[in-house]
């Protein structure tokens, strides 16, 4: 069965293609010529049914939450809820992170009510099933053609950690080392056996299974940075060349790949971070988390993700997977990941804004007159939660009166408005499209 990638190569707009353009109000040939170029991918396996998003140049932001139960807490109907959660506030992606207990019930369950793109991370049923350093190269392939039998859309598989990548870490001392579950379980494979990754050493094995699926690899960051103070080192920077070298290696095979990025990264490095990766990545979608340009807001790393990743969208970024109130400290809570998602949401819509998506600016000029004319109804229907918003109003004493309660009878819009009135320059009150 073709791909998304081969048809595209051969000129053919496919539906989930056409549904993309429609979504992002642009022309299919647009979204077929990306997806041809590989700097756009449409992650959606052949037997996960629902209306696909794309992510890649040109296209809004994308943000993705992570969910699943793990060791320690495990409750398949709490991590449902939050899968409810992710689709109520409007995430493009989830990814199903689960490492507990029933993992395939728990996964069947995800694709089965999920309508958004799902990833997973395969690493981490072979190791919960096996031992951290017992699997076989044979149990992680086997792993990942059940996950794309199941429906999986995308895997996050951490091919970059090899030998010659891990070795980087001996002579460049970190402050946290190997932050990444994926990573640290592939480089200790690595050192107790003395052997190379299997997913490096097979890459072609990967890319078959890969291909008879449609599931696109996210050709994962093993060695980001856990700490500001590692990021944009040689192990990081090697690992991102090998990553450029296998995403070249999966386009010629017609299988859909992304980067995934750091990380903890200071403010001013993220956006240097940004074109690296599309130097490196032959202009591959680039996934980051976050990033954080501060290690210190524990508690808040939701705020200081978003602020990360505004910047990072900004910079050329192609999907945030969001960071919750409870990062580094446990397992979020169903308000963790609405809060989580919607302070991503916010960043990516700063981005967007920034590199001229199209569309961002015209919502944003249309809440600006909506707020003009006092429209309380259009402010909600086009804030990024409006619910929220409406919400926070009706706690007001006031709220069905125009103005809202910071300043009451002297409202500036209303003011203001009441000055046109009488000036007769009514039309500034009207809702026109002045932007170019």
């Amino acid at each position: 069965m073709p791909t998304q990638l081969s048809q595209a190569k051969l000129g053919i707009i496919t539906d989930e293609m056409r549904m993309v353009a429609e979504d992002e109000t642009l022309a299919p040939e647009f979204v077929r010529d990306g997806v041809a170029a590989g700097t756009i991918v449409i992650p959606k396996n052949v037997n996960h049914k629902f209306r696909p998003r794309g992510i890649g140049k040109g296209l809004s932001t994308k943000v993705n939450a992570n969910i699943g139960h793990s060791s320690d807490h495990q409750d398949d109907s709490e991590e449902l809820r939050k899968l409810a959660m992710v689709v109520d506030t409007q995430a493009d992606a989830v990814m199903d992170l689960s490492t507990g207990d029933h993992l395939d019930e728990m996964r069947t369950l995800m694709v089965q009510n999920s309508p958004l793109m799902l990833g997973t991370v395969p690493i981490y049923a072979v190791a919960r099933g096996a031992s951290i350093i017992k699997w076989t190269a044979d149990d992680l392939f086997g792993e990942i053609e059940k996950q794309g039998q199941q429906g999986v859309d995308y895997i996050t598989v951490h091919c970059g950690i090899t030998r010659e990548s891990v070795s980087r870490l001996e002579d460049c001392p970190r402050v946290e080392g190997i932050v990444s579950r994926g990573g640290s379980i592939h480089a200790h494979w690595i050192r107790f056996n003395n052997a190379e990754n299997p997913l490096y050493e097979q890459f072609d094995r990967l890319l078959k299974i890969c291909y008879k699926y449609d599931m696109t690899l996210s050709l994962g960051d093993g060695l980001r940075p856990g700490a500001i103070e590692d990021a944009t080192d040689r192990p990081q920077l090697q690992e991102l060349i090998i990553l450029g070298q296998l995403q070249h290696r999966a386009h010629q095979a017609g299988v859909q790949a992304m980067i995934e990025g750091p990380g903890h990264v200071p403010l001013d490095q993220i956006a240097e971070n940004m074109r690296i990766e599309k130097k490196l990545c032959n202009g591959a979608p680039f996934y980051v988390l976050g990033p954080l340009p501060i290690d210190i807001g524990a508690g808040y790393d939701h705020i200081v993700g978003a602020i990360g990743g505004a910047v990072a969208s900004a910079a050329g970024a192609d999907m945030l997977c969001y960071v919750t109130p409870a990062e580094h400290l446990r397992l979020p809570t169903l308000e963790d990941v609405r809060d989580g998602i919607i302070a991503f949401k916010i960043a990516a819509a700063c981005g967007d804004v920034s590199k001229g998506v199209r569309g961002a600016r015209e919502r944003n000029f249309e809440m600006s007159r909506a707020r003009k004319l006092l429209d309380w109804e259009g402010m909600y229907r086009l804030a990024i939660y409006g619910a929220r918003a409406k919400e926070m109003r009706m706690e007001s004493e006031d709220f069905d009166s125009a103005v809202c309660t910071m300043c009451g009878t002297l409202c500036a819009v209303n003011i203001d408005n009441a000055t046109i009135r009488q000036t007769g320059r009514r039309e500034l009150l009207q809702i026109g499209n002045i932007l170019s």
